[in-house]
Parts: structure tokens; sequence; C-alpha cells
């Protein structure tokens, strides 16, 4: 194990309050959030079991919180009520606040507006 590695191998929890391990090196039966979606699992309110810590130079170590797989719950069947509030904010995204036109794609915050309006001098046939 690199020397690195060993400031973040912390079993017993003594050092940052809960297990640590390095990257890579969490124990069976403890996921992150993202490997909880994929298996189709949510943390469901559980405590944080553990971390995982990377370590980063210049800059502190990521930090990932790991969840007991055993504890996880089923990810919540998306009701059609859901869905739709979730298309009405995607249109919303979509929407240009200028010319009122659905654009086709998320309007940029930094323009805050659809591109043809942000620039409209500079349309030319393609």
């Amino acid at each position: 194990m690199v020397a690195t590695y060993g400031k973040c191998y912390d079993p017993a929890g003594t050092q940052y309050g809960i297990p640590t391990y390095p990257w890579r090196y969490a124990p069976n039966g403890l996921a992150t959030r993202r490997q909880l979606r994929a298996c189709g699992l949510r943390p469901g309110g559980q405590p944080v079991a553990a971390q995982v810590l990377r370590p980063r130079y210049r800059r502190g170590p990521l930090v990932a919180y790991l969840y007991r797989v055993d504890r996880a719950k089923p990810v919540r069947p998306m009701t059609p009520g859901r869905y739709a509030a979730l298309a009405k904010a995607m249109r919303a995204r979509r929407t240009c606040p200028v010319c009122r036109l659905d654009a086709g794609y998320v309007i940029p915050g930094s323009l805050g507006m659809c591109v043809p309006c942000a620039y409209p001098d500079e349309q030319r046939a393609a």
C-alpha cells in the first residue's frame, strides 16, 4: 500500500469518526449512491456506514460516502405526476425567455437566452 493510501486506512474510525478506506479498497457489502442506483437501490434514509478517501496532491482528498447494501431500499417507481413535473421542468429549461420558443436544447446560463436571440446579427445561411 502506498504511503498516501496508508493515511486513508482507518477501519476503526478513530481518526475520521467513521470507518475509512482507501480508494477501491472498501469491503464487500458497502456501496456508493451511484453504485446503489446502478443496482436499482437507494440508501433509504440509512446513515453513512463508511467513507472512501482518494488522496490528491495540493488539495484535500476526494470523499465518497458508503452505504450498506443490505439495508438499501428499492428505487421508487416513476409516477405519472412525477413524470409530468420532470417534463415541465425540462421544457422550461429549453424555452427562451426572450422569444418564448422551444430552442430544442437547454438554454446556456451564460447567455440567458437562445443563440439566435443572443447573436441576431451573426445569423447566416448555411
